[in-house]
């Protein structure tokens, strides 16, 4: 059966390329397109796919898998995989090679499962000013889901790490259109692969991964930036050396002190993008809503980090002069996104400048500001006009 629906994928995702604008919103918003096994996303680009989740979805504390946004690099992405046949091969400096079925993954191991955020590290690059190359996402490149499959430190342990081992990378099936495009190849040091924490994941909020989210296996990096969540994962190799792919080396890079440089003065080191930098966003009211003086209004939205936590989160209903306390819903997990509510009670009508702040519990809190040339890991403070009648 498997088989016939990823003939069926093959046919729809080239049908949906070319004639994705039955439902478009042409001027008056983002394209939408439905792709399979999803509902109707924002399309950025068709080759590869890369689709946003739309901002309603987050009322959800768990993103639903036909709503998890799509992000992949290179433009041939896998259409249709006979798991049967499938293998996760580990390789390198190990004692002893693996060929791993999935039926291996699921009975030689124990299962394990997180609730964990999956954010792309150019999420909200759209609100970067001045405005940055790369696709141009608003806050859907992220999304929150429970995952279950098999720690990655249990399958290496199995394979035997050799004494010396410095870095492990990771490699799904998708490859790119020309020879001499680089493999998306990412990786990670050895002692971070083996903290029990990073998981060859086969299952996401209970059923197998949507083949547009990296079915049948994708690595999840808990805290860190999804560029390392490498979809349709196939190989891992161990390494005595540290890898320098173009992945790793050239892309997804941001100044060694922090994700923030000024356009007229960029930073002479870079170093691999990691930790998810704290945000938080509004989710509820929409920009389209229209709020009613005197009345309550729900004013709702989302905090994260990199799992050391949020301590608090601040509204402002007047710019930034005042901040008030939102109350945080209970926790979900360490790398879960958190929620926030506060019932508004708007006073007048007229334009109001809303602004939320996350503060970690560290005692970090987010700025007003940041750049970087990439648009990468946004953290500056979010606003949000509301229009009360």
């Amino acid at each position: 059966m498997f088989k016939r629906i990823s003939i069926y994928f093959t046919i729809f995702i080239v049908y949906t390329t070319l004639f994705s604008c039955g439902n478009n919103a042409g001027s008056n918003g983002p394209e939408l397109v439905k792709y399979p096994e999803k509902k109707e996303m924002i399309l950025l680009t068709d080759r590869p796919p890369q689709l946003e989740t739309p901002l309603k979805a987050f009322r959800e504390d768990i993103t639903p898998n036909d709503l998890f946004f799509v992000r992949w690099h290179l433009s041939q992405v896998p259409t249709r995989i006979d798991i049967d046949t499938f293998r996760l091969r580990i390789d390198g400096t190990v004692d002893k090679s693996l060929a791993l079925s999935m039926n291996d993954l699921k009975t030689k191991f124990a299962a394990d499962s997180m609730i964990a955020l999956a954010i792309c590290a150019g999420n909200s690059r759209s609100t970067f000013n001045p405005k940055v190359p790369g696709s141009q996402w608003n806050n859907g490149a992220m999304g929150n889901a429970k995952w279950k499959g098999v720690k990655l430190k249990d399958i290496l342990a199995m394979a035997g790490v050799k004494k010396g081992s410095i870095e492990v990378t990771f490699q799904g099936l998708d490859r790119g259109a020309l020879p001499d495009i680089p493999a998306f190849v990412k990786s990670l040091d050895v002692s971070h692969a083996m903290d029990g924490e990073v998981m060859v994941a086969y299952e996401m909020n209970g059923q197998p991964l949507p083949m547009l989210n990296g079915y049948p296996l994708k690595l999840v990096v808990p805290g860190w930036y999804a560029t390392y969540w490498v979809g349709a994962l196939a190989n891992v190799n161990v390494l005595t050396d540290t890898f320098k792919g173009f992945w790793m080396k050239n892309a997804y890079r941001v100044p060694s002190t922090g994700p923030n440089e000024k356009p007229d003065s960029l930073a002479k080191v870079t170093v691999p993008i990691s930790n998810i930098n704290m945000h938080s966003i509004f989710v509820e009211p929409d920009t389209s809503e229209t709020v009613a003086a005197h009345k309550p209004c729900l004013v709702e939205g989302l905090a994260f980090n990199d799992g050391t936590g949020i301590k608090k989160v601040e509204l402002s209903f007047d710019d930034g002069k005042t901040w008030v306390d939102a109350p945080l819903n209970p926790e979900l997990g360490k790398y879960s996104w958190r929620r926030w509510k506060y019932t508004w009670t708007p006073e007048t009508k007229g334009q109001y400048h809303l602004k939320v702040r996350a503060t970690d519990n560290a005692g970090h809190m987010q700025t007003d500001k940041q750049w970087n040339r990439s648009g990468y890991a946004r953290g500056f403070i979010e606003m949000l006009d509301v229009n009360v009648e």
